[in-house]
């Protein structure tokens, strides 16, 4: 009896690890549909009506790349932002009031794939790339003025890893800014797809590693609301980094972060003190002080 039992017992559990390993790998194979999510648009068709807003192409291997750029007469300096892993330029390039105010440019690419930009994302080491090759396009046009370094969601590994990168090279950033940040998009997946192996994963995103080794001042701002990437990931960044403030917005989720007016106040604090124009400093709390809890 008990030699008739055992093939009944086996194929399930047979069958049950043909699908599991199906399963892998079809993630390891299909990942990127799952962490990008971008929408495409016409090529012919222009982005923004403002005229003074520019809009340009940067060449990547295999790849031409969308670039919008709010570009002023006589700017005090730029932030150069990453967006999220959703939409395209048209979501993301916004709110540019507020920086027209300020006295600062606005330069911000789609990734391949996303908007009007070509190709398709490929690994990780290419999307970082990118973000080098757009950011050395426009360099020389800052050079002895204020340079920010800002990514959201997707973007913040991103903005940390160029930040980590010009420090390296002795053009510290005079300020990164981190909204809605993750430790590495692997801790990310780990605690949503705990089932999944850490090394099926092509896209780590290793946002402690590179905040690390950050030199200038770094604001990270997070919903205490946010159920996608939790607010404890940038505590964790908080941690490696005694120069870091960290802004909870309080009932802010993961989407809605730059939308909280005490958000865009905190930003402006920091662009105006930049520019020398505050009465005073903007300060930076010690990582070893309690994040600063914002009302929303």
């Amino acid at each position: 009896m008990g030699k008739l039992l055992v093939p009944l017992i086996a194929a399930p559990a047979a069958l049950g690890a043909v699908l599991y390993g199906a399963a892998i790998a079809w993630l390891w194979f299909r990942q990127e549909r799952l962490l990008f999510e971008p929408e495409l648009l016409p090529a012919e068709e222009p982005l923004f009506t403002d005229p003074d807003v520019r809009e340009f192409g940067v060449d990547v291997p295999g790849a031409k790349l969308s670039v919008a750029q709010l570009k002023l007469p006589d700017p005090q300096g730029v932030v150069f932002y990453l967006h999220g892993n959703s939409g395209n330029l048209r979501k993301w390039f916004v709110g540019l009031d507020a920086f027209r105010e300020l006295n600062f440019d606005v330069v911000m690419m789609d990734y391949r794939g996303y908007g009007k930009s070509g190709g398709r994302i490929e690994s990780e080491a290419q999307l970082r790339a990118d973000v080098r090759a757009v950011w050395n396009e426009v360099a020389t046009q800052y050079e002895g003025k204020r340079i920010v370094i800002s990514g959201q969601s997707l973007g913040t590994g991103l903005a940390a890893g160029l930040s980590a990168e010009l420090c390296d090279a002795g053009c510290t950033p005079d300020l990164t800014l981190l909204i809605s940040a993750y430790s590495s998009m692997r801790a990310v997946a780990d605690e949503h797809y705990p089932w999944v192996p850490s090394r099926v994963l092509r896209y780590p995103l290793q946002t402690v590693d590179h905040a690390s080794k950050l030199k200038g001042p770094v604001i990270l701002v997070h919903g205490d609301k946010d159920e996608l990437i939790p607010h404890h990931h940038s505590e964790a960044i908080r941690q490696v980094l005694p120069q870091c403030q960290l802004l909870l917005l309080e009932g802010a989720g993961h989407s809605d972060v730059h939308e909280h007016p005490s958000f865009r106040r905190h930003v402006a604090t920091a662009l105006i003190g930049l520019a020398g124009l505050a009465a005073a400093p903007v300060s930076y709390a010690a990582s070893g002080a309690p994040p600063t809890p914002v009302a929303g």
